[in-house]
């Protein structure tokens, strides 16, 4: 009898403690989630502040001479896509970088209050930039594994992306369809390699068993994602604002 109850008490402590153990696990999993989309005074400032576009395109021209006009960046990836990317987004990358929260030195400097101006001005810039139409032709990768990469981003990135890759803003999810290959390939290796400390902490967790080779083949895939035609510039596009 001594002995029975002596198993029951250690059954009932194990199932206490593991569930103690899920528990805190699960807490510890919520404030992951928390720190990562806890926005801080600068970014809920931006994303309630009504956006003066005008000013939006003042700002922009100082983010101009690397993104380009059109906001298409480059294909070798040096800079990535801005146009039509979430507000949320955007302003949270932003406040990120202003707050050294994302490495990113050949940045900084630019995006600084001294240099672009306050969280409204984060508001301006980033409504201007979200309406800018999306590169028609932009960088892709080999185009040699596509299948296994259609897998692997079927199997793991839907959920958060969407099925064409359209983000979700609401979740600061980024919009990824017409993006740079390079420019993913890049912010993908570093992320999955923990060098970019601002990441998803469910993407990093995620991606943690992916080879180079899924690598390339799932960001080749991305790579020839295709926004809505609306949202598409035509062929030869180029930003009017800038024509003065």
């Amino acid at each position: 009898m001594k002995l029975t109850i002596l198993v029951l008490s250690l059954v009932m402590s194990v199932a206490f403690s593991n569930g103690v153990l899920a528990e805190e696990k699960a807490e510890q999993s919520k404030e992951t989630k928390r720190a990562w989309n806890e926005m801080n005074e600068e970014q809920k400032t931006a994303l309630n502040a009504k956006p003066d576009k005008e000013n939006g395109f003042e700002v922009y021209e100082v983010c101009s001479a690397c993104h380009m006009p059109e906001g298409w960046g480059m294909k070798n990836g040096t800079f990535p896509l801005l146009a039509g990317q979430h507000r949320s987004v955007l302003i949270k990358q932003l406040a990120d970088i202003r707050a050294l929260n994302r490495d990113n030195p050949t940045m900084y400097p630019f995006a600084l209050p001294e240099s672009i101006g306050d969280a409204q001005a984060l508001a301006d810039v980033t409504a201007y930039i979200a309406t800018l139409p999306m590169n028609p032709d932009n960088g892709v990768g080999p185009g040699d594994n596509l299948e296994h990469g259609k897998k692997l981003y079927k199997d793991n990135c839907v959920k958060c992306h969407g099925e064409n890759g359209e983000g979700d803003a609401e979740n600061f999810y980024p919009r990824i369809q017409a993006q740079h290959y390079a420019y993913m390939l890049r912010q993908f290796e570093w992320i999955r390699d923990g060098k970019r400390r601002n990441a998803n902490p469910d993407m990093v967790k995620q991606i943690d068993g992916f080879t180079d080779k899924d690598m390339v083949a799932v960001i080749d895939y991305v790579s020839r994602l295709k926004p809505p035609k609306e949202d598409l510039a035509k062929p030869g596009w180029t930003n009017p604002d800038f024509d003065d």
